[in-house]
């Protein structure tokens, strides 16, 4: 028999995998939904995001804007990683100054 979800549930699911970059498999193992499923929600989300785009030009592509905001995390994630790089090696040079 068909498991019937919320439409909330699937765009939770949608966002895991388009804003939070979590995979496939991952979204499976957590959640128990196939990933023809998972696949097929998000290609329904992203063309009703673009038909919404179309209709309002004016109104931002809320799919868009979950991949910016996944794109911004991996750049913040980048930067705090080079920042931890830096304060690390700065402490070693200082030590090696003294």
């Amino acid at each position: 028999m068909p498991q019937t979800y919320t439409t909330e549930f699937r765009k939770k699911i949608v966002r895991l995998h388009v804003e939070e970059g979590r995979t496939y498999n991952s979204i499976t193992a957590e959640y128990g939904v196939s990933k023809a499923s998972i696949s097929k929600w998000c290609r329904e989300f992203s063309e009703e995001c673009q038909e919404k785009s179309l209709s309002d030009p004016d109104v931002p592509n809320e799919m868009e804007l979950m991949k910016e905001n996944l794109r911004l995390r991996k750049e913040l994630e980048e930067a705090k990683k080079e920042n931890l790089f830096l304060k690390k090696a700065a402490a070693f040079f200082a030590k090696e100054i003294d």
